[in-house]
C-alpha cells in the first residue's frame, strides 16, 4: 500500500485487524464471524476511496462479491 501511495490510510489498520488471523495466518472463526470482518474491511475501504476521490460508492459491491466468491 505504501508504494501505491496509500500507506497513510492503513496506519491503524493492524490494530484494528489484531486478533482476526492465528499465528499459522489463518481466519479465526472463533474470534469473529466471517460477514462481520468483510463488512469491516469494506468500511475501510469506503474510508479510504472517500479520503482518496471523495467517492464511498467506489468500494459498494465488496462485500457481496468477496461473501458469493467465498460462498462457493
Amino acid at each position: 500500500m505504501g508504494r501505491l501511495g496509500l500507506g497513510r490510510h492503513f496506519g491503524g489498520l493492524a490494530a484494528r485487524l489484531d486478533g482476526v488471523f492465528g499465528a499459522n495466518g489463518v481466519f479465526a472463526h472463533d474470534r469473529l464471524r466471517f460477514i462481520d470482518f468483510v463488512d469491516d474491511v469494506e468500511e475501510l475501504l469506503e474510508e479510504v476511496a472517500w479520503q482518496e476521490g471523495g467517492d464511498k460508492k467506489a468500494a459498494d459491491g465488496f462485500e457481496e462479491y468477496v461473501l458469493r466468491y467465498y460462498s462457493g
